[in-house]
């Protein structure tokens, strides 16, 4: 009988230079694989606590009280489990957490002990992480979304929404899908320079220029892609990321680099708008996360014809999501495993939500790094999409090049270029 003989940690780099958790899980039969969790930068705020230090040490942002759960309580927790029951291996830990959120170890600590454990198991018989957490099923290969102009949290600038993606969505396959990213991610640096505008990269490797308000980086994007040879809304979609959780101000949403405070329902007409004018279909984070009534009419006004993404609003939480379902909220959730903090509950959420006819967009978060687990997780759980940043910067390239990778191990099986409305 294999077992789980080892469990340890330490800490190391994030892509915006923070530290973050590095577990390595051994197996009894001598297999040894590691995980490195990420963090975002605009939280929802009922995501599962992700542990810090606090003091001077990193401007309070070390994990080695983190690293200590993973090396101490987890450690002895996991020691002697299978590796092959996920599920009693990630509730195990949520036992000893003793709360809802992993408020005392962490989710941050719990998260790489989970994702660990299940590519050490993967490993130990001799099968890709993606077969292993999605059977025979799993052969989806995600549209990705690139976010090639940021704003908002994500950048030092003056557009208030958070990310302006395209949506490679009328190609075969995803190597071919990636190919055209690419190019209209170059194209579009050549237009910012031609208009010289600044093409320093925010946290997600998209460029970050000044521009006089939230419609015109739709327009330059337009441009890339028509410059790059293709046809918006035929082959290539738009899809913003608002954050609008970072835009509520007195009592409505601050849109500083229109100087104008707007409400709710001026704010979704305000999208109705764009999407008339635009190929848009996706919007995530639309509204607060709090403002649920407003999120409701976002959804009957474009929810039939615009992916209405749910990030901060549902938090990969299985329980708000069910909630949004029954109250006819959005029609998609975003995926980050460290909101909610194992992989079997992160499995639970997609499960939700693909039962209720709701798309699920496996997504990075803005401190990132080299591990690629997203990239396996996406076509494990058939999400069809796949959020994890521009096609620049090392940690946000190897989930696309992983995908590549699995793209040729299952011969380029179903690709759903359609998949945000199937």
């Amino acid at each position: 009988m294999i077992f789980i003989d080892n469990v340890s940690a330490m800490e190391v780099m994030d892509s915006r230079g923070n530290p973050t958790v590095k577990t390595t899980v051994t197996l009894s039969d001598g297999t040894t694989e590691s995980a490195i969790v990420p963090s975002g930068a605009s939280t929802g705020k009922r995501e599962a606590l992700e542990l810090r230090d606090g003091g001077s040490r990193y401007m309070g942002k070390g994990v080695l009280k983190a690293v200590d759960n993973v090396n101490g309580d987890i450690s002895d927790a996991l020691i002697g489990l299978s590796p092959f029951n996920q599920a009693i291996v990630d509730a195990t830990m949520k036992e000893v957490d003793g709360t809802e959120n992993y408020g005392n170890l962490g989710a941050n600590a719990v998260l790489g002990a989970s994702m660990a454990v299940a590519r050490a198991a993967a490993a130990s018989l001799k099968m890709p992480l993606y077969r292993y957490l999605g059977g025979a099923n799993a052969m989806v290969m995600p549209t990705p979304m690139l976010n090639i102009i940021n704003g908002g949290s994500h950048a030092d600038n003056s557009v208030d929404f958070q990310e302006y993606m395209i949506v490679p969505h009328g190609f075969e396959d995803f190597a071919t899908a990636l190919q055209a990213s690419a190019e209209v991610y170059h194209n579009l640096k050549a237009i910012l320079k031609e208009g010289k505008h600044n093409t320093a990269l925010g946290d997600e490797g998209g460029f970050a220029p000044d521009l006089s308000s939230n419609e015109e980086p739709i327009q330059i994007i337009m441009q890339a892609i028509e410059k790059a040879g293709y046809k918006a809304g035929e082959q290539i979609g738009i899809a913003l990321d608002v954050a609008a959780s970072e835009l509520v101000a007195d009592g409505g949403y601050r849109l500083d680099s229109e100087d104008r405070t707007v409400t709710s329902e001026e704010l979704v007409a305000y999208y109705a708008d764009l999407c008339a004018k635009y190929p848009i279909v996706s919007i995530e984070d639309g509204l607060s996360e709090d403002d649920w009534d407003g999120f409701k009419l976002m959804t009957e006004k474009l929810g039939d014809s615009v992916q209405i993404v749910g990030d901060d609003l549902f938090v990969t939480n299985v329980n708000i999501l069910n909630e949004g379902i029954q109250k006819g909220i959005a029609n998609s959730i975003l995926i980050k495993p460290n909101q909610i903090g194992s992989v079997s509950e992160t499995m639970l959420t997609v499960r939700l939500a693909q039962r209720n006819g709701y798309t699920c967009v496996m997504s990075h978060r803005s401190g990132e790094s080299e591990d690629a687990f997203i990239a396996d997780f996406a076509v494990a759980l058939n999400c069809g999409q796949i959020k994890t940043g521009s096609t620049a910067r090392g940690e946000r390239t190897a989930k696309y090049n992983r995908i590549l990778e699995i793209e040729q191990e299952v011969v380029y099986g179903e690709f759903l270029g359609n998949a945000l409305f199937n």
